[in-house]
């Protein structure tokens, strides 16, 4: 069983694989990153390589997160390989790798240091022009008429947690629940990133509210807020 996978976009394999290091490697596209990670939790390979364009990605960075917060996987290396390394450029020095925890590494490939990904911050955009507050646990709301975690609530805008994906600009109708009547209005994704927590996959987004019930989302905070 191989010690290696690789994820990259499918275009990109080829010349990948091609590679002497690479050329046993269990590989899966930049589409198939909960298959990957499925592979990784539970076979633990010494190595995962990660095609940088892949890794800069929302996707590619929670993958990232994911492999380092699991201590199952401590030893497990992280690559990075560029595009440059694919078409046979000059290797970087091995020490541009990222390890897992203390683990011995891998010969090394052309790579570059992981990407830190840091949550978005609630006013990235400019939704915490208002107070906002921390809502209770388990509140819900209607986002298209899908259900989504409420996190922070002001009258500008919320933070919310969504199975269902949310893209930045994308414009939505959202649904409070407010007693035997709903509190309407329409919104925009100001900011969003995409999370693999264990067993399941969200989108964590700031969203922007147009022409919502002031007086209504005050009440509904101060009905709700931790």
């Amino acid at each position: 069983m191989s010690s290696t996978v690789l994820i990259a976009p499918a275009d990109r394999i080829p010349s990948l694989k091609a590679r002497d290091d690479l050329g046993g490697a269990i590989t899966f596209t930049d589409a198939e990153a909960l298959r990957a990670l499925d592979t990784i939790t539970r076979q633990r390979p010494r190595v995962v390589v990660l095609d940088r364009l892949f890794a800069t990605t929302s996707r590619g960075a929670a993958l990232i997160n994911r492999i380092k917060a699991d201590p199952s996987l401590t030893g497990c290396e992280i690559r990075i390989v560029t595009g440059e390394d694919a078409l046979g450029a000059p290797r970087r020095p091995a020490d541009s790798s990222l390890t897992v925890g203390g683990g011995g590494a891998a010969p090394a490939l052309a790579v570059a240091e992981a990407p830190q990904v840091h949550a978005a911050p609630l006013d990235q955009r400019g939704t915490r022009r208002a107070p906002r507050f921390r809502m209770a646990d388990g509140l819900e709301l209607q986002i298209d008429g899908n259900p989504a975690s409420l996190v922070d609530l002001s009258v500008v805008g919320a933070q919310v947690v969504s199975p269902t994906i949310l893209r930045p600009n994308q414009r939505v109708r959202v649904q409070l629940p407010d007693g035997p009547r709903s509190i309407r209005f329409s919104a925009a994704v100001a900011w969003a990133s995409f999370e693999i927590p264990k067993g399941a996959v969200r989108y964590r987004a700031g969203v922007e509210f147009f022409e919502a019930n002031a007086s209504a989302l005050t009440r509904f905070i101060d009905t709700h807020k931790k």
